[in-house]
């Protein structure tokens, strides 16, 4: 652009500003003169009722072992409870504050599930619990993890009995008149002076029955002398030797998705995915503007169905692991909205679909950001859907509105 065409543009922006300038002011005076007409319209109404029903209903605290989310208590508002690992919700996980100033449903409480509940000792044994874990504490003549052995006749549980690959001879010599026998590293001695031989040691079930952590992430596998960790299909060993991680299958090209689908990765695969626009319907029409987003042709004026329809569709896939730690937040809604227009409910988000079982909530985060946030440890493998919406209003009335359907696939690990 030469000079004078930045003169022009530079003039333009000032003409526009000062016309900016002049409706905010104006938009001011008006709103003040209402504002003083309802001041004037209140202080000549008569005292109120005091029996009046309340506009809000007493605070909720957290249970016990458990976790609160909703900090507003107003008429209409939801409050939701979950529990942390190892406690039952015994009650209703979701609470709604009632015209009457009180809450729906009744107090909930996270009640403790002991592992020792099941009774896992046997012959007498006596359950000790620990974190996340148990150990039974055998009485005399009795030996094992669940006491199941008689102690006179049972093997060490970690040695390999009755597999010739996992026996060899010892190594023996005489010293000083005596004969002294070593097993090689992995191996303990087993049997009498007279008739020993050496025994593997299964490293896995040593380091399980000592409780020390895992040898293994995902599976320790015994070899004679020493052990070697695997992975489930669709993983590869670190380097480390024991972690495992995912293969991208998209990124590697190890995928048969064929021209018109995206290949998403997912725990331990991947899927082919082709999402397709709503059905035309009316003068409901959509037009695929991406792989993973519809928008909705301009609508006729006297169409209010078509007004009210979603403007945008979006399609989006995560991959989660199994147990993942909550509450975690999954997904973010929001707008770039020009300014002078957003406002305390300019924007409201909610979940439209597939929340049945109440697994996740929708709550704003700031004046344009609504977030999913998953409150329920979810198991795999599963799919999950949910659809959320984010809607948009000026002075209360509805402008235009937002789906984004998310999809969840559950790997069987955590890891």
């Amino acid at each position: 652009m030469d000079k004078n065409q930045v003169v022009g543009v530079l003039r333009q922006m000032e003409k526009f500003l000062k016309g900016q300038e002049v409706r905010f002011t104006e938009g001011l005076r008006i709103m003040k003169s209402k504002l003083a007409n309802l001041q004037n319209s209140v202080s000549k109404m008569p005292q109120a009722d005091q029996s009046a029903a309340p506009t809000a209903c007493p605070s909720l605290e957290a249970p016990a072992h458990g976790t609160k989310f909703g900090s507003k208590y107003f008429v209409g508002h939801e409050v939701h409870f979950t529990c942390a690992q190892g406690y039952q919700l015994v009650g209703p996980s979701t609470r709604v504050c009632q015209e009457n100033g009180s809450w729906t449903g009744v107090a909930i409480v996270c009640k403790d599930l002991t592992v020792c509940a099941s009774s896992p000792c046997l012959n007498g044994g006596t359950c000790v619990e620990g974190v996340n874990q148990y150990k039974c504490t055998c009485p005399q003549k009795w030996s094992g993890s669940h006491c199941q052995h008689p102690t006179q006749t049972a093997p060490p549980e970690w040695s390999v009995v009755n597999d010739p690959a996992f026996s060899r001879k010892p190594r023996c010599a005489q010293v000083n008149r005596a004969q002294h026998c070593s097993c090689d590293a992995g191996f303990h001695m087993s049997g009498t002076s007279d008739n020993s031989i050496c025994q593997d040691v299964n490293e896995c079930e040593v380091y399980r029955l000592d409780q020390g952590g895992k040898l293994c992430v995902h599976e320790c596998v015994n070899v004679p002398g020493s052990y070697q960790c695997s992975c489930p299909s669709g993983y590869r060993l670190l380097p480390d030797g024991r972690s495992c991680e995912d293969v991208d299958e998209c990124l590697s090209q190890r995928h048969n998705c064929t021209n018109g689908t995206t290949c998403i990765n997912t725990g331990g695969g991947f899927q082919c995915v082709s999402p397709e626009c709503p059905r035309s319907h009316g003068h409901i029409h959509y037009v695929k503007t991406s792989p993973f987003q519809c928008e909705r042709n301009p609508c006729p004026m006297a169409s209010r169905p078509c007004q009210l329809a979603p403007k945008t569709v979006s399609f989006h896939y995560l991959s989660l692991s199994s147990n993942l730690p909550i509450p975690a937040t999954l997904f973010r809604m929001a707008t770039a909205t020009a300014p002078g227009r957003t406002g305390p409910d300019s924007l409201r988000f909610g979940i439209v679909g597939g929340n049945s079982r109440g697994m996740f909530v929708m709550q704003r985060s700031d004046r344009q950001t609504g977030e999913l946030i998953l409150v329920q440890q979810l198991q795999g493998p599963q799919q999950i859907s949910i659809d959320v919406d984010m809607s948009e209003y000026s002075d209360r009335v509805f402008q235009a509105k937002h789906v984004a359907k998310v999809h969840i696939m559950v790997s069987p690990h955590n890891f």
